[in-house]
């Protein structure tokens, strides 16, 4: 269950989500959250990386406030900006200054996709200073003690314009995450969709068959998050492979021959 704080607008986490470790990235974040050092979250798409930051803000007791990156997103949408109200000009704190103030967790989730420039904004959050200044207001604010900053990004869209510089990778600790091995991706799909683990077992291997022909085209392979959609179409009672065709397969590629290629796994395992 998610409340919303009032004083943030980040998420109060009251339940515990469903997370099954797969390395040691709890215990890992466990000591970067008692250090205070800043997280950076690598992996694929659907494999679990906002789930984990969820489990973990949790764990913590904090709020968390998610800030979804793209290309568009500005310094003052993190930071905040002067705003008219009720005929006077009043300052709104964005997201990034929120959680500063109040000692949530911040998450800027893909923050390779935000604009370069507005990603040097949080370099002084990722060292000793821990300050965010607000040049528009002329004040700095000092991070609360329990404010942590946490990124992701997706290695496999890396490229030229798309990277984060080494002067930003450097300031954070980094935790890698992948697909997890059979078992325990058979599990969390199981768990997730309400299915039996036998179907939950197929479309695990499907996953892994798509995986192992990205070299032909696919710019990614079938994430997790994809079979449990999947799983939860099969669970109400759509067949097995027109669930797998349109939570999988059309998702993945529009490409013709592809979506014949992966249409032919599917019939192999259903």
């Amino acid at each position: 269950m998610y409340n919303i704080d009032s004083k943030t607008g980040g998420l109060l986490i009251e339940n515990e989500p469903y997370y099954l470790s797969i390395g040691n990235e709890v215990k890992i974040f466990e000591a970067a959250y008692d250090a205070r050092l800043p997280v950076m979250l690598k992996g694929p798409t659907g494999c679990g990386k906002t789930r984990f930051v969820e489990y973990m803000a949790y764990r913590f007791k904090r709020p968390l406030i998610t800030v979804a990156c793209h290309e568009d997103l500005f310094a003052s949408d993190l930071i905040g900006r002067y705003l008219l109200k009720d005929e006077e000009t009043v300052w709104v704190d964005g997201p990034l200054a929120r959680a500063v103030r109040s000692g949530a967790i911040c998450y800027l989730d893909e923050v390779v996709e935000a604009r370069k420039d507005t990603t040097v904004v949080i370099h002084p959050l990722t060292d000793n200073r821990r300050t965010l200044p607000i040049d528009k207001k002329g004040e700095t604010l000092v991070a609360h003690p329990n404010f942590l900053l946490v990124i992701s990004y997706n290695p496999g869209y890396q490229s030229v314009l798309k990277d984060l510089k080494q002067s930003t990778r450097q300031r954070f600790i980094s935790i890698d995450f992948n697909y997890p091995d059979e078992a325990p991706e058979t599990e969390i799909v199981a768990y997730e969709s309400g299915i039996e683990p036998e179907t939950a077992r197929r479309l695990v291997t499907l996953a892994q068959k798509i995986r192992n022909i990205r070299e032909y085209g696919l710019m990614e392979g079938a994430s997790t998050r994809l079979l449990i959609y999947a799983a939860q179409l099969i669970n109400r009672g759509i067949d097995p492979a027109n669930a797998c065709n349109s939570a999988i397969c059309l998702p993945l590629t529009d490409d013709t021959k592809l979506q014949e290629t992966l249409g032919e796994l599917v019939d192999d395992l259903f």
